[in-house]
């Protein structure tokens, strides 16, 4: 830091400047850059940090979860909520894809990662609804969801359920839970992912028995990404999820 001070046509009159800089315009060059550099590396490594082990921030790519959530919405959820407590009834969970996990896990050689990439198989995250609690069994009949013989009331149902609404019973495991969407008549959930396991493992040549096949229709907690909050996008549809 410089100061310089001179003196105005009075005596007793000075003004004085005041600057930062370095004697040589190079090395302050220089110097400004790393600053510069060194603000935006820490910013790019907090917002990494941020997104990877504190904040969910997602885009809703289909109408699985309406009218709850519409395809395009922004949310903002925390990871960290299912580290502390065990998610509950109700919550809008993001989590990964089981089925497309056990795929991938299984088929990872030369011949196998060719039918991942033929079929689009990849890590994917899914948000639904927590329906089903570990040890729980849930029964899905004339369009009616009971748990352990109890109906559940369900106000965020879309339209009337009509498609696949009867004849189901998921005994769901220990440290797992049954996920479903708001959008019953077009959701691909845990009525489903029984089905599309054992038709995907037959179609590359895996043999996969019916058990297994029906324990990939519950997500277990370490697939468990957090719960959603928050849709922020829209502004004008800003609110909290429930």
């Amino acid at each position: 830091t410089y100061i310089y001070c001179g003196s105005l046509r009075k005596r007793s009159d000075y003004l004085c400047v005041i600057w930062k800089g370095n004697k040589t315009g190079k090395s302050g060059l220089v110097s400004e850059i790393f600053s510069w550099a060194s603000v935006i590396v820490v910013a790019v490594v907090l917002a990494w940090f941020l997104t990877s082990f504190i904040i969910i921030n997602a885009t809703v790519p289909s109408g699985s979860m309406q009218d709850t959530i519409q395809p395009g919405d922004r949310l903002f959820g925390l990871r960290l909520t299912y580290y502390f407590s065990s998610p509950r009834r109700g919550d809008i969970a993001v989590f990964k894809y089981p089925v497309n996990e056990a795929l991938i896990a299984e088929l990872d050689d030369k011949e196998g990662k060719a039918f991942l990439k033929e079929y689009g198989i990849k890590h994917t995250n899914y948000i639904k609804r927590v329906i089903g609690l570990p040890g729980e069994t849930v029964q899905i009949k004339e369009g009616k969801i009971y748990i352990d013989g109890e109906l559940l009331e369900e106000d965020y149902l879309k339209e009337e359920w009509t498609v696949r609404n009867d004849g189901f019973t998921f005994e769901v495991p220990e440290d797992c839970y049954l996920m479903l969407g708001d959008n019953r008549n077009n959701s691909s959930d845990a009525r489903y992912w029984a089905e599309l396991a054992y038709s995907y493992f037959q179609a590359a040549g895996v043999d996969i028995s019916v058990e297994d096949a029906v324990s990939l229709s519950f997500v277990p907690k370490k697939y468990l990404i957090g719960k959603a909050y928050v849709r922020y996008w829209p502004v004008w549809k800003m609110a909290v999820l429930h």
